[in-house]
C-alpha cells in the first residue's frame, strides 16, 4: 500500500474506522496512519488480526490502538468510545465501514440490525466526540444505494436494502450535523473484488462477481477504494453529500 495522502496533512488528527481488523477499513486506517493521523481499529472478533494492524502501524512510526466492539450492542458501543475519549479526547474523523448481513446464524432482522439501527445508535453515541470541522463518511455499495430503481441479484437484496434504509436514516441526521459543524458524506461504490461480501455473493451466486465485472467494464480492489474511501474523508464534500467511485451508468441510465 503506497501513500495517498500528502505526507503529514492529518498531523494531529484522530480517525476511527469501524470494522477495520481487515479489508477496506484496514486499507484505509492504513492510510490515515501514513499520513499522520492517529487511528483507532475497530473489530468485532478479529483481535489477533486487529492487534497485528496496529503493530504494523507503529513499526512504521504511526500511532494506533485497537478497540474492539459489537456495533449492535449499545453498551460495547459506549465503551469503545469511552475508550477513546480516555487516550484521545475525541475525534477528527469516523468512518461508518462495518456492515454486513449475509452471515449464516445471526438472525433474519440481522442485516437491518446492523446496517441502519447500529449506524445511527454509533454516530449518535459519537457525537459528543466529534468537534466542529469533524467528517463522518458513510461507505456503502451501487446496489444498495440505488435498489429502489435499480435491481440487485436476490442474494444481496436484503442487505442493500438494509444498507439503503441505513444510509436514509443517517442523512436524516444531516441537519443536526450541520448544526454541530460536522460533515457528512456517502461513499458509494460498485462491487469490491476480494471483500467477504463479494467471496459470500459467489459462493452463493457462482460467476456472480465476473458477470458485474464484465458489466462494469471494471471492479476496484480492496486498496484501491480504500483510497477513494480515505479521500472522502478529507476532500470537500459534494453538495449532494455522495461521493460516487466508479462508474454508474449502469445504475442511472446515463
Amino acid at each position: 500500500m503506497s501513500t495517498l495522502l500528502d505526507p503529514h496533512s492529518l498531523d494531529g488528527k484522530r480517525a476511527l474506522v469501524t470494522g477495520s481488523s481487515r479489508g477496506i477499513g484496514a486499507d484505509t486506517v492504513g492510510y490515515f496512519a501514513e499520513a499522520g493521523a492517529r487511528v483507532v481499529v475497530n473489530y468485532r472478533n478479529k483481535e489477533k488480526r486487529a492487534l497485528q494492524l496496529v503493530e504494523k502501524i507503529e513499526d512504521a512510526g504511526g500511532t494506533a490502538i485497537a478497540v474492539g466492539a459489537d456495533l449492535t450492542d449499545p453498551a460495547s458501543v459506549a465503551a469503545m468510545f469511552e475508550t477513546v475519549r480516555e487516550a484521545w479526547g475525541g475525534l477528527d474523523i469516523l468512518v461508518l465501514n462495518a456492515s454486513g448481513g449475509m452471515e449464516s446464524g445471526m438472525g433474519e432482522d440481522y442485516a437491518l440490525r446492523l446496517n441502519r439501527d447500529a449506524q445511527v445508535s454509533l454516530l449518535t453515541s459519537a457525537l459528543p466526540l466529534l468537534a466542529p470541522g469533524s467528517r463522518v463518511v458513510f461507505v456503502t455499495s451501487h446496489q444498495a444505494h440505488f435498489i429502489r430503481t435499480v435491481p440487485t441479484m436476490p442474494e444481496y437484496e436484503p442487505v442493500a436494502l438494509s444498507k439503503r434504509a441505513g444510509e436514509d436514516a443517517l442523512r436524516a441526521m444531516i441537519p443536526k450535523l450541520d448544526e454541530l459543524g460536522i460533515e457528512f458524506v456517502v461513499v458509494s461504490g460498485d462491487m469490491i473484488e476480494g471483500t467477504i461480501t463479494a467471496t459470500l455473493l459467489e459462493r452463493a451466486n457462482p460467476g456472480a462477481i465476473s458477470a458485474r465485472k464484465e458489466a462494469a467494464g471494471r471492479l476496484y480492489n480492496v486498496s484501491e477504494f480504500a483510497a477513494e474511501v480515505a479521500r472522502a474523508a478529507v476532500e470537500p464534500v459534494p453538495g449532494d453529500h455522495t461521493r460516487y467511485v466508479g462508474d454508474i451508468s449502469g445504475f442511472t441510465g446515463s
